[in-house]
């Protein structure tokens, strides 16, 4: 695979950390349809033969790929509605029960230096930090007190899992979140068009600048932005490319026992000059027990909800 912003590796970091049990919790209320958007049956170029493709990624070739109906959230869940989940439910996310995730080197503050555990071999702009969550998601001093508006992270594939359950809704496949995002391009390299910026405006949160020595925010954000930031794709979703990654429902490999998850949009940390994946074709994975500080999700309501 090529070079991922996205990968830190798991295994180079290792605190003993009490683990509590996860509690129980009634899952499928209701299902509302608000806040979601109406994505119409039928075929769509799914995947790319571009060069600018990672062979690696499996990203080729293109395909055409039919689909039943089905609704997907606008945006990705914010940490308004995981605080919902959370205190509804006594739901302990699996950052908190092995008590460190990795935050960007970037954005840790100095009061947070104390509780870093070390950086990851392979990308050493992550460090492990503990007590990062997702309510913490810069550290241990931080808060989401003024990012109800952003998307929730530190979230496993569990986590988020178990928060589309408890909504009555699901993770999108592969398929469903590539063609929601199109919004009706075909062959786009992003959701607005083929150029990256239009006429001169940035139309998502990615790494602006040099990679990964110095970040210019030329795009409003450093970190995450808000889940409404930019303008929607021609469905309605917003923040498509960019912002944070959006766990899927498929298996990076096609076997069973796979513990890796294919994750898709790109986030704040992607830059063309190292890890180009905000375009919409391209893919890449993480371990479904993993979790990080540009992770996030979005849900489904499909015609099969596979819970």
């Amino acid at each position: 695979m090529a070079n991922s912003c996205c990968s830190p590796a798991l295994s180079v970091i290792s605190v003993d950390s009490p683990r509590h049990e996860e509690p129980a919790f009634s899952l499928r209320e209701p299902t509302t349809l608000n806040g979601m958007v109406q994505v119409p049956a039928g075929p769509f170029s799914m995947g790319t033969n571009s060069a600018i493709a990672y062979p690696a990624d499996k990203e080729s070739p293109k395909r055409v790929v039919e689909l039943d109906e089905f609704w997907i959230d606008e945006t990705a869940v914010t940490n308004k509605s995981f605080s919902a989940f959370v205190d509804a439910t006594g739901y302990v996310t699996e950052a908190e029960r092995i008590g460190w995730s990795f935050v960007p080197s970037f954005l840790l503050s100095v009061d947070d230096q104390q509780f870093c555990l070390g950086a990851s071999s392979d990308t050493p702009w992550w460090i492990g930090v503990k007590q990062a969550n997702w309510r913490n998601p810069l550290g241990p001093s931080s808060t989401i007190g003024d990012l109800q508006s952003h998307p929730v992270v530190h979230v496993s594939w569990d986590d988020a899992n178990a928060f589309a359950q408890w909504v009555g809704k699901r993770l999108p496949t592969e398929a469903e979140w590539e063609k929601a995002a199109r919004g009706g391009k075909e062959g786009s390299l992003y959701a607005w068009g083929d150029e990256l910026t239009e006429n001169g405006q940035h139309a998502c949160n990615i790494w602006q600048g040099d990679f990964p020595t110095f970040n210019t925010a030329d795009d409003g954000y450093l970190g995450t932005a808000p889940v409404y930031s930019y303008q929607p794709n021609g469905y309605g979703l917003y923040n498509v490319c960019g912002n944070v990654w959006e766990w899927c429902q498929d298996n990076w490999e096609i076997q069973e026992f796979d513990e890796s998850k294919v994750i898709k949009g790109g986030s704040f940390m992607c830059h063309d000059s190292y890890c180009n994946r905000y375009r919409l074709s391209a893919r890449t994975s993480h371990p479904k027990k993993g979790f990080t500080a540009h992770i996030g999700f979005r849900c489904v309501v499909g015609k099969n909800q596979n819970y």
